[in-house]
C-alpha cells in the first residue's frame, strides 16, 4: 500500500511539473516566439573583424599620403565607431603598433581587456572611454557627443576636451523584421517612451504591447535618446511589455553593418527612411555628427597632424568606406 502511494505521488508530480511547462509555453515561451520581441537586444561588436594589419579584416584601405611614425596618438572609440579608428590606424600608423596582452588577440576581446597598455589602438566603449581621454589614457576619442555626467566629469578634473566633427550617422529606430509596422513619427516614438502609447495597434500595428527598449546610461545612443527626447520625460513601462514587440534605438550603421541581423529592421521616421543619402542631404530628421575628441592640453605633435587629416578628402574617404557620412562639402 506504501508502494503504491509513493508511485501515486511521483506520478502526480510528472503530472504538474508537465502542466506547468505547458502553461509556461502556452501563455509565454510561444507568445514570445512570435511577438516581434528580440529587437532591442544588445549586441557585441566582434572587434576581431576590424583588427588593423590582418588580411581578413573588413577595413577599407586607401593610399595614404601621411604615414605617422614616432608618438602615435592613442586611439579609441564607441562600439559604433570601432569601423573608422581602426581604419585609421590600418591606413596611416605603421605595422606593429596594435599589441595585446600574451601575443595575441582574445576572442572574448568584447571590451579591450586584450589589448596591451602600449598598443596604438584601445577599445573601452563610450562610459569607459570617456573617463580614459579625460584621464589621459587616451589620445583621441572617436564618438558620439558627451552625457551631462561625462561634460561634468572633464569639469571636474579641469579638463578641456576638444571636438572636432569628423563624419554624419543617422540615429535609428528599429523593431523586429516581423513587426508590420515600417514607419513612426518623432512625436509618436516619444509618446511610446513616455507612456502615453502603449499598444502597436495605435501606431497602425498589431494588437500588441509595446516593449520600449532603452540602453545603459551614458552610452553614446542613450545620450543620443535623450536629446531627441528633449523635455518629454520617460514613463514607466508596463508590467507585461516584455511579453510584447520591442522598439530600440541606435546609430545606423551600428545596425545596418557592424551588426547586421535580417531579424531586425530599421523604421523610416517621419516617413524618411535612415538611407546614407538622406543622411547626406539632410532628409532624414535625426543626424548627428560624430567626433574625434581629445584634451586641449594634448602636447603630442602628431594629434594635430591626425586631425587635419581626419578632415582632409583622405579622411573623409575613409569615414564614407567605413559605412558612415562623410562631412558636407563647404560652399
Amino acid at each position: 500500500m506504501k508502494l503504491v502511494k509513493q508511485i501515486g505521488a511521483v506520478i502526480l508530480t510528472v503530472v504538474l511539473f508537465a502542466a506547468f511547462n505547458l502553461s509556461i509555453y502556452m501563455f509565454l515561451t510561444r507568445r514570445l516566439s512570435n511577438n516581434f520581441g528580440g529587437a532591442g537586444s544588445a549586441r557585441m561588436i566582434d572587434v576581431e573583424k576590424y583588427l588593423p594589419f590582418e588580411e581578413k579584416s573588413d577595413l577599407p584601405r586607401i593610399t595614404s599620403s601621411l604615414k605617422l611614425s614616432g608618438d602615435l596618438p592613442v586611439l579609441d572609440g564607441a562600439a559604433a565607431l570601432v569601423p573608422v579608428y581602426a581604419a585609421v590606424i590600418d591606413n596611416v600608423y605603421p605595422e606593429g603598433c596594435v599589441t595585446f596582452d600574451g601575443g595575441v588577440f582574445s576572442s572574448d576581446n568584447y571590451y579591450g581587456e586584450n589589448f596591451a597598455p602600449d598598443s596604438a589602438m584601445q577599445y573601452k566603449n563610450t562610459v569607459r572611454g570617456y573617463k580614459a581621454i579625460v584621464d589621459g589614457v587616451t589620445d583621441v576619442f572617436f564618438s558620439a557627443g558627451p552625457s551631462e555626467e561625462q561634460k561634468a566629469y572633464a569639469e571636474e578634473k579641469g579638463v578641456e576636451l576638444v571636438y572636432v566633427p569628423i563624419g554624419l550617422e543617422a540615429f535609428v529606430f528599429f523593431v523586429n523584421a516581423n513587426n508590420p509596422v515600417e514607419e513612426l513619427s518623432a512625436d509618436q516614438i516619444r509618446d511610446i517612451y513616455a507612456g502615453e502609447i502603449r499598444n502597436w495597434k495605435d501606431v497602425g500595428g498589431a494588437n500588441r504591447i509595446i516593449n520600449p527598449v532603452t540602453r545603459l546610461e551614458g552610452s553614446g545612443s542613450q545620450t543620443a535618446f535623450l536629446n531627441f527626447m528633449g523635455d518629454k520625460k520617460i514613463g514607466r513601462k508596463s508590467l507585461f511589455s516584455v511579453t510584447g514587440g520591442s522598439l530600440g534605438f541606435s546609430f545606423r550603421y551600428y545596425m545596418d553593418g557592424i551588426v547586421a541581423d535580417d531579424s531586425v529592421k530599421m523604421i523610416s521616421l517621419n516617413g524618411v527612411y535612415p538611407s546614407a543619402e538622406n543622411i547626406r542631404n539632410g532628409a532624414y530628421p535625426v543626424v548627428a555628427r560624430f567626433y574625434a575628441i581629445y584634451r586641449s592640453d594634448n602636447e603630442n605633435k602628431n594629434v594635430p597632424v591626425l586631425i587635419e587629416w581626419l578632415l582632409s578628402e583622405e579622411g573623409q574617404e575613409i569615414i564614407e568606406k567605413s559605412g558612415y557620412v562623410r562631412l558636407p562639402e563647404k560652399g
